[in-house]
């Protein structure tokens, strides 16, 4: 994992967006150090770093997350009960923020994995939570995960020993195990009783075996792997995922922050300056040089020639704007371009001019697009984990009543239509009589359920009048 890992790391520098981060990275990679952030000064002068840094990085992240979770998929399962239930872990276990959380960071980072546990000390339900994939090692056949060993590092670790709890997980088992080791050895296991962290551990263990496994009372493995994009560019074959910042967005987002960062030192020179004679200079005393005041109104007679070559001048140099926004627009349409979105979802080519829902649709269909594909990636591992959570449930006795069953997941069309291309679309709909009253109202309002539809339906027909009986044979012949 190891050149994955490393992956990740320049990946995180830039989601993370802090300037140290990303100089301390590039400063200590010997390729990048003609980059922006891998140049270090050459004559070792402390100075004030004048680098900026657009969070673009961060924008694509975000976007990607919006695309896919600023509503929460639809989640049924065919039994009331068990529909009721899973309303219940789904709400409660705050399913929505993590999915939020967990399609953000996948979007920056390759991927992350979905995992289902439970804390009887804390939550009285399964839980289900998202690890990142920096922090597993999983193991694979036929392309489909098959377990899975998760990481951390504890408190307590110093420079010289490092505790790390390792957490594996394999169908119908959870393996918990303590280390002790360095900063670049795993080292020796110890008693999970042996860091506070892990010391609560040991009574959920199962007595059998060797005292470390906890057996979760189901076949299915608890986690689940969600890639961003396939196939991974760099690794061919691999079934891990590929990050929205493949190449070459390293390199572009480096042009943007080098293009602002020569924009905002153009500001920086423009500032208008006084060049003046030393006459005009205030002696500050012995060693303290001389300063000039600008705020000065009256000034006392200098001893100098009154001509305009020796007066005060102004200098002032020009900023070159257009020059510097055209750059920076254009890095940043190519960068959301090769990230898999439209530049409209990151603000360029609006023009500030109103437009119709048609020319929206077609200007973000890049961004549509490339969220059809992730959701693809996303629909069947969360499927798997939200039945797991019912399963579980179950097992453990914290629901004993639940029929487990694998829930459908289906998302929205992801595009939140106007109000006037809706009541265009029903105003053409109604002109051609193709359209009843109650489909329409489901249309305006599709969370409405049927019983709410009819009566609304009904009360449209009774104010218009076209629930009137049929006059029929009523006229006198």
């Amino acid at each position: 994992m190891a050149a994955h890992y490393a992956e990740i790391r320049q990946d995180d520098a830039w989601y993370a967006g802090d300037r140290r981060r990303l100089a301390r990275y590039y400063t200590h990679a010997p390729e990048q150090r003609r980059s922006l952030w891998g140049r270090r000064s050459v004559d070792h002068t402390p100075r004030r770093d004048q680098r900026l840094h657009v969070p673009l990085p961060g924008d694509i992240a975000s976007t990607s997350a919006d695309l896919l979770f600023a509503d929460m998929p639809t989640i049924t399962v065919t039994s009331t009960a068990t529909q009721d239930r899973l309303n219940e872990l789904v709400e409660q276990g705050r399913v929505h923020s993590a999915l939020l959380s967990g399609a953000e960071q996948a979007a920056a980072l390759s991927g992350v994995y979905l995992r289902v546990t439970w804390d009887r000390t804390m939550a009285n339900r399964p839980l289900l939570t998202v690890v990142q994939p920096d922090a597993a090692v999983p193991e694979w056949r036929w392309g489909m995960l098959r377990a899975v060993t998760f990481w951390r590092e504890l408190s307590g670790s110093t420079a010289q020993t490092v505790y790390r709890h390792l957490e594996r997980h394999e169908p119908g088992t959870i393996t918990h195990a303590l280390y002790e080791g360095t900063a670049d050895t795993i080292g020796r296991p110890i008693p999970l009783t042996e860091n506070p962290e892990t010391a609560d551990l040991a009574d959920s263990l199962d007595a059998d075996g060797n005292g470390q496994t906890i057996s979760t009372g189901i076949e299915e493995l608890t986690a689940a792997y969600v890639p961003n994009m396939l196939p991974n560019r760099a690794h061919r074959g691999a079934p891990i995922g590929r990050s929205d910042y493949a190449a070459p967005l390293h390199d572009l987002f480096a042009s943007l922050d080098e293009a602002w960062s020569s924009w905002m030192r153009d500001i920086r020179l423009a500032r208008a300056r006084l060049i003046v004679p030393s006459g005009y200079l205030r002696d500050d005393g012995p060693g303290n040089g001389s300063s000039f005041d600008e705020d000065r109104e009256l000034w006392s007679p200098v001893n100098m020639p009154p001509n305009e070559a020796n007066g005060i001048t102004l200098s002032q140099f020009a900023i070159r704007v257009d020059e510097h926004q055209r750059t920076t627009e254009a890095i940043t349409r190519q960068a959301a371009q090769s990230a898999g979105y439209s530049a409209q979802s990151f603000g360029l080519d609006g023009g500030g001019q109103p437009i119709t829902a048609t020319e929206s649709d077609s200007r973000d269909a890049r961004s549509m697009v490339t969220r059809k594909k992730k959701v693809g990636y996303w629909r069947y591992p969360l499927a798997d984990m939200l039945h797991v959570m019912l399963l579980i449930d179950k097992a453990q006795g914290f629901n004993p009543a639940t029929m487990p069953e694998r829930p459908r997941v289906e998302f929205g069309d992801g595009v939140a239509e106007s109000e006037q291309s809706t009541a265009t679309t029903l105003d053409l709909l109604n002109r051609a009589g193709a359209v009843s009253a109650a489909t329409k109202v489901k249309i305006l309002h599709p969370d409405w359920d049927d019983t709410k539809v009819q009566a609304e339906a009904a009360a449209i027909l009774a104010e218009t009048g076209a629930a009137a009986p049929d006059p029929g044979s009523t006229y006198p012949m």
